[in-house]
């Protein structure tokens, strides 16, 4: 993934904030230890590359764009991860957080964790996301894109049938939300452009490519329609059980 004017102090920002942080934490309480090589699928900034380095010997930090940052022990490499490069069972561990959601080819993707794992693969993906919430309208083809680019929505079940030669070992969650809408109100807010949703992401359009960006102007109408849907938004958020925001799973490779 590329940067962006500003991205590393965004990024950096959201490394420190208490969400994060325990993310991260719990990831590595998860990972498997006392093992030599892991595989860090979209690794960016090398964050957890970097965290990676202290339970395994070697750690290879992939991404779709050469990884610009330089690690003791971390070898980064450029690659697409419905088309590993790599041989069958060639790590010990693959690693794979903030990932999934962004990935169009969900099971060839899978596929390939699973074939390159020669004993478990660790994935982190957000749990339940609603994905009508805070979406965008494209200002180029005016289509309507989910937040975050996230194309993808998971729960326990899902996780696990991505990956069927594997079976889950460990499950954790972290976090907690209400955040949810209902189908009127995302509706509504897809008529109004969508104004308050996600521009600051980094993903462009999943529909023309292009970079998001928020509308510059809106007929009356079309505010007038944004804040009914916000409030109708609002309204449920106070009879909406909560759930954790993420999902963590080890899901173990039975190699024969």
């Amino acid at each position: 993934m590329g940067s962006m004017p500003g991205h590393t102090t965004v990024l950096a920002g959201y490394r420190n904030s208490p969400a994060e942080i325990a993310r991260a934490r719990d990831l590595m309480d998860i990972v498997p230890k006392n093992l030599s090589t892991v595989l860090d699928i979209g690794a960016r900034d090398g964050h957890f590359s970097h965290l990676l380095t202290e339970h395994f010997e070697s750690v290879t930090a992939l991404d779709l764009t050469m990884p610009q940052f330089h690690l003791d022990r971390v070898l980064p490499v450029q690659g697409d991860a419905t088309k590993l490069q790599f041989p069958d069972n060639y790590f010990d561990v693959v690693f794979c957080a903030e990932v999934l959601e962004h990935i169009p080819a969900l099971d060839k993707a899978c596929s390939e964790i699973a074939r390159v794992a020669r004993h478990a693969v660790v994935i982190g993906v957000p749990y339940r996301q609603d994905t009508r919430l805070d979406r965008t309208t494209c200002n180029h083809c005016r289509k309507t894109n989910p937040p975050w680019g996230h194309v993808n929505t998971f729960d326990e079940h899902k996780v696990s049938s991505l990956f069927p030669a594997c079976r889950a070992t460990r499950t954790s969650f972290v976090g907690s939300t209400n955040e949810r809408t209902n189908s009127f109100s995302a509706w509504l807010m897809d008529l109004a452009g969508n104004p308050w949703g996600v521009y600051e992401q980094d993903e462009s359009c999943i529909h023309c490519g292009k970079q998001m960006s928020p509308p510059t102007s809106r007929p009356f109408a079309q505010k007038l329609i944004a804040a009914m849907a916000l409030r109708l938004t609002r309204l449920q958020e106070e009879f909406n059980p909560t759930h954790p925001n993420w999902i963590h799973m080890v899901l173990q490779k039975d190699v024969r």
